[in-house]
């Protein structure tokens, strides 16, 4: 989408605020001994107060309002019956339509105690999110994105999802721009225009370069091979200023 009214920017803010209070919300509240579906429930609820829907449920007949991952999870993971332990990697995905607007937004969280290379991946997996971020200007190549958190993810020893791509989002959640890289990509040619929106949505990881489905459902993402990875994911608007960030929570 390419915004052209403000009345499209304001609706878009709404639906990005809506997005990121639901995943906060969500995050203040998780702790061991929960479910993940008693986590969806909270995500739900801020939803439905703020006259929002579940995206996945709306678009996909997805089984939950929100995707909740964990640990082996990379992403898609439905909630239910699982119980959140102490150590465990999370990972929180929430978009949502309102009035014919979508918002997307995801973090990654450590449930205390922590190991120290996993507090380090979590620090660095945002920091790898807010390196895609600075790159995002109107007029500037889509590819310097995925270079950016290319050259970062290699100096510091990590690897990429390389299938698990950020994406245009506006009137629908999954528009053009379409797989939108969070890697190097040499055949990426397209440039930012004034007003686009997409997301940014890297996931960094340990060792792992591919996100797989699993035996138990058609939905869930695991890693490989095997190991710790995060996302973070703003959606944003690129402008001649750079990126305006919808989803935080405030």
């Amino acid at each position: 989408m390419v915004i052209s009214t403000e009345e499209e920017l304001a609706k878009l803010k709404d639906i990005g605020r809506i997005c990121g209070l639901a995943m906060q919300s969500m995050a203040d509240a998780m702790e061991p001994g929960m479910t993940t579906l008693e986590m969806d429930m909270i995500g739900r609820k801020v939803l439905e107060d703020n006259g929002a829907q579940s995206a996945p449920e709306f678009c996909y007949q997805f089984p939950g309002a929100t995707c909740i991952s964990v640990n082996e999870e990379v992403a898609h993971g439905i909630p239910g019956a699982r119980i959140i332990k102490a150590g465990d990697l999370v990972n929180i995905d929430v978009s949502a339509v309102k009035d014919g607007f979508f918002g997307d937004t995801g973090s990654s969280f450590a449930v205390p105690p922590v190991r120290r290379d996993i507090e380090r991946l979590c620090r660095d997996g945002k920091r790898a999110m807010w390196t895609g971020l600075q790159q995002i200007k109107s007029g500037r190549p889509l590819a310097d994105i995925g270079n950016a958190i290319g050259a970062f993810a290699k100096k510091n020893r990590y690897t990429l999802i390389t299938n698990l791509a950020s994406h245009g989002i506006g009137r629908s959640l999954h528009e053009e721009p379409t797989e939108l890289a969070t890697w190097p990509d040499k055949d990426e040619t397209r440039i930012m225009t004034e007003g686009m929106v997409f997301t940014v949505e890297p996931f960094l990881s340990m060792g792992a370069y591919w996100a797989e489905d699993g035996d138990d459902d058609p939905w869930t993402l695991f890693s490989d091979p095997s190991a710790p990875t995060v996302q973070f994911e703003h959606t944003v608007v690129a402008t001649k200023n750079g990126p305006l960030i919808l989803t935080l929570s405030e």
